[in-house]
């Protein structure tokens, strides 16, 4: 029986809902969701079974401006996925402007796509009409426009159905079992970033990053040491909070995600340390995975 397989890569603006989407499509919490934008810093693969059709969802950071050597990163990421996948599933809030849309046209992009209109929880079916209509001009550049709807609980078969039409026939290139192909530590530094995000205010979860020192997993239980780095002496003591609280809200949050996703209790140790201008420095990028070309 012929099967499809292809790459997925899941586009927008910051903000768009994209890890939300994933999340949901996947029926697991494995992409980082924030109410802050650029939360999502690096490519990452999330593979879905569809009646017997292999699906490679690609999350990517947002498309926005490259002002800091890491955004510089985090563009080139999205860039590489929209020019390496099979499908683009381009996501815009139904009660945006044409704008982020237009400027995402401008990259003439290879592959065919998918425009996803998220966010219409709290809109009524005229208003979703009115979203739809925004986009007639463009029917002739998407595949489908499709307005989505977590919280309502969208059709989510009928979504991958409309994924899998496109996608070319092929064995599967991964195993079935697997849900994604980043190592569990990666999955357990971003539920430290989300618990970051989600915790501290301002700008310092741009300026921090996570690195995961060590896993040491026995039959019932996970140790984890992690280090946070941030920019500044300051931004350490936000972090930690005083007499220790925020750190300790980070790492409860952080902790609940961790042994939701392997099923057992989690110790979490967390370190914070100071590394002065580490986002814009091409080795220390390097050395937490953000290797910047040229």
């Amino acid at each position: 029986m012929s099967t499809k397989t292809g790459f997925v890569a899941v586009v927008g603006k910051p903000n768009a809902g994209k890890s939300s989407l994933l999340n949901w499509l996947m029926g697991e919490k494995l992409a980082m969701v924030s109410q802050k934008a650029n939360a999502t810093r690096k490519r990452s693969l999330l593979i879905s079974m569809h009646q017997d059709n292999q699906i490679i969802f690609i999350d990517t950071p947002g498309l926005h401006e490259k002002e800091k050597l890491l955004n510089q990163f985090m563009l080139e990421e999205a860039l590489k996925a929209i020019g390496d996948c099979d499908v683009i599933l381009f996501l815009v809030p139904a009660t945006g402007s044409t704008k982020s849309y237009e400027a995402f046209l401008k990259l003439n992009p290879k592959a065919p796509h998918l425009l996803l209109l998220t966010k219409t929880d709290l809109m009524s079916q005229d208003e979703i009409l009115q979203a739809i209509e925004k986009y007639h001009d463009f029917q002739d550049r998407f595949i489908s426009l499709i307005p989505i709807s977590i919280k309502k609980g969208s059709d989510r078969a009928y979504l991958l159905g409309e994924i899998v039409k496109h996608l070319p026939e092929h064995p599967y290139l991964y195993d079935p079992e697997i849900l994604t192909t980043d190592p569990m530590r990666e999955l357990y530094r971003e539920f430290i970033r989300e618990a970051i995000f989600e915790n501290i205010s301002d700008e310092i979860p741009y300026c921090s990053d996570v690195l995961v020192e060590k896993v040491e997993e026995s039959h019932n239980l996970e140790k984890v040491y992690a280090t946070i780095i941030v920019e500044k002496q300051s931004q350490k003591g936000i972090i930690i909070g005083k007499g220790g609280a925020a750190l300790q809200r980070i790492g409860k949050n952080a902790r609940v995600l961790m042994e939701e996703l392997c099923q057992k209790r989690v110790f979490l140790k967390l370190f914070v340390v100071v590394k002065p201008g580490w986002s814009q420095n091409k080795r220390a990028l390097k050395e937490l995975g953000y290797e910047i070309r040229g």
